[in-house]
Parts: C-alpha cells; sequence; structure tokens
C-alpha cells in the first residue's frame, strides 16, 4: 500500500512540474496561434489521459508479438483523431479561431511525444516487472534447493547410533541416557533448527561436538579423534548442517580398514571468518567400499556455492592415503 501511494505521488510530481515549466516557459509570450487561452491546459489533460491509456491498456494488451498488428493502428488512429476532435471542438466554442499551417501543427503533433514517453515508460516498466518476476522464480527455485539439499542427511549414522543404543540399553550402561540426550539435541536441530535460513555458529558447533561424542561412544578406543574449537563469535550467522558433512565423511572413510585409523577436526572462528579442517587416513579399499562417497561433498559444494558465493576458500587434499579438507568462509556478525 505505501508504495502504490508513492508511486502516485511520483505522477502526480512529474505533471505538476511539466505544468509548472510550460507555465513559466510560456509566461508573457505573445500568443499568435490564435487558439484559445485555456487550450493548452485542457488539451495537456487530454495528452496525459492518452498517456495512462497507453501505458495501462493498450502496451500490455497488445503490444506483443501476437496482437502488434491491431498496437500500431491503435497508435495512428488516436492520433489523426485526437487532431480532428480538437478542431471540432474549437469550431464548436471559439467560433472564431481560424486553422493556419502553426496551429495546424499545434493541434496535430502534441500527443506524439505524451504517446513516444508511455511508449518508454511502459517498456521500462514492463522490463523491470518481468525482472522482478525473475528474480522471484529464482529466489523461489534456490529455497527449493537448498531445502533438497539440507535434507539429504546421510541416514547410516543415526541407524549405526539406534544399534549403539539397543546395546547400552542391553548393558544396562549409565552412558545410555546421555547418550539419548545428545541424540535428542541432535534431532531437534535436524528437524527444526534447520528450518530457519540461518543458524548460530555456537548451535553448529554443539551439533558436531554431539556427533563427534557419540562417534567416540561408538568407535571406543580403536579410531584416535583429535577436536580442537575455538569460537570467539557465537551469535554469527551460518547456513544449517553446512559443516557436519565433512565430519561425516572422515568418519565414513577413515576407519574400518584403514591401519591406525585417526580424525583431526579443527574449527576456529575469530571475527568473521570461520576455519575449518577435517583430516582422516584411509586406505582404498574403504574409500572404494561405497560408491556414493562423493555425494555428501558435492552438496556442500553446491551449498556453497549457492550462498557463499565469492566469500569461502575451499581446498581439498589426497594423497591415497591422508585426506584433508580445509574450508574458509566469511561469515555474517
Amino acid at each position: 500500500m505505501r508504495s502504490k501511494y508513492f508511486l502516485l505521488s511520483i505522477h502526480l510530481a512529474v505533471w505538476v512540474l511539466f505544468f509548472a515549466l510550460t507555465s513559466i516557459a510560456f509566461y508573457n509570450v505573445p500568443d499568435t496561434t490564435g487558439l484559445p487561452h485555456n487550450f493548452f491546459w485542457i488539451s495537456n489533460l487530454y495528452h496525459i489521459a492518452l498517456f495512462y491509456l497507453n501505458a495501462y491498456w493498450l502496451f500490455p494488451e497488445f503490444f506483443n508479438w501476437k496482437r502488434w498488428w491491431i498496437y500500431v493502428p491503435c497508435i495512428i488512429f488516436i492520433i489523426v483523431f485526437s487532431y480532428h476532435a480538437k478542431l471540432y471542438l474549437l469550431n464548436v466554442f471559439s467560433p472564431s479561431f481560424r486553422l493556419t499551417s502553426i496551429n495546424r501543427r499545434i493541434l496535430f503533433f502534441p500527443p506524439i511525444p505524451f504517446l513516444i514517453a508511455s511508449f518508454i515508460f511502459s517498456a521500462i516498466r514492463k522490463k523491470i516487472r518481468l525482472e522482478r518476476m525473475e528474480k522471484e522464480r529464482k529466489a523461489e527455485h534456490l529455497t527449493a534447493e537448498l531445502k533438497f539439499l539440507r535434507s539429504q542427511v546421510s541416514p547410516h549414522f543415526l541407524f549405526n547410533m539406534m544399534t549403539n543404543m539397543v546395546a547400552l540399553a542391553r548393558k544396562k550402561s549409565d552412558l545410555l541416557e546421555p547418550s539419548l540426550i545428545k541424540l535428542s539435541d541432535m534431532l531437534r536441530y535436524m528437524l527444526y533448527e534447520t528450518e530457519e535460513e540461518k543458524s548460530t555458529v555456537s548451535k553448529e558447533i554443539e551439533y558436531l561436538e554431539n556427533y563427534i561424542e557419540l562417534q567416540q561412544l561408538r568407535f571406543g578406543d580403536s579410531v584416535r579423534i583429535e577436536t580442537e574449537i575455538e569460537n570467539e563469535h557465537n551469535n554469527c550467522a551460518i547456513e544449517p548442517m553446512l559443516l557436519i558433512p565433512f565430519v561425516e565423511n572422515a568418519f565414513k572413510h577413515g576407519i574400518g580398514l584403514a591401519t591406525d585409523p585417526f580424525i583431526s577436526i579443527v574449527l576456529k572462528v575469530k571475527n568473521n571468518l570461520l576455519e575449518f579442517k577435517v583430516t582422516n587416513n584411509y586406505t582404498v579399499r574403504s574409500q572404494s567400499k561405497d560408491k556414493s562417497s562423493g555425494i555428501g561433498l558435492i552438496n556442500v559444494k553446491n551449498r556453497l556455492n549457492l550462498l557463499y558465493p565469492g566469500r569461502y576458500k575451499l581446498s581439498v587434499k589426497d594423497n591415497g592415503e591422508v585426506y584433508i579438507i580445509h574450508l574458509n568462509l566469511e561469515l555474517l556478525c
């Protein structure tokens, strides 16, 4: 509603300025046309009506590839009709009027610049509307794509953890209750927090820590896990579930057949910069056991390209034994 009134105010201001400038320009200029004094005011009001007739009906309805042949004759008809209508009214209301070469041009040509201005206005208005529609379409597509990418969370971890919970329940272990709490916190984050456009770094770190602790519970001393987390800005915004695929990938392929498996996770947030590094060793056999090993990382790269264009640097190093991902990301704080 505010935008509508603002646009109306702009139009009104433009026409007021137009009448003011024409009045100033022709003030005290001798009238040699023989036209009535109020002719210019009335005719310009008519020309303004032609402006809006073309802008809001003729151009939108007929200026296209299918109906342009209607639009052009309509414009010609308006120009010719305007001339004869003005001439007829002048003869009726001003019997002393005499048609000369000067006032003939004054009667015929003024509608043309108004119609040209109306055409330009309509073309710009149409272009802006199409650009806005395209932006909305891209935004909807982006939202749908991000929801799809966010939903591609590997279910393997959940299945494995439920199996571990069953084992803990059978042993009547004291670790069952805190493990269930951590798992419920993770599920809550996955199901509800990720519906927001952005999460906070502190929540993302909490999710990572719960994930790592549950994996430590699962593998025990069979996997050497080292973590270094430093966060100086808890409220910095970050895309939810952005970092976890790198850690999932390390646990998925950095264990099993690897000799003395180890996983190193370093996360530092200073100022508005996030540095994230995940290192794990692996064997070729463990890497090739799952054909979908690269899907998670491709997912993250797509999300980074969509949400952080020009604001991130991702490097992946693989020497056949050790796999390292290094992400530097500019956050909004």
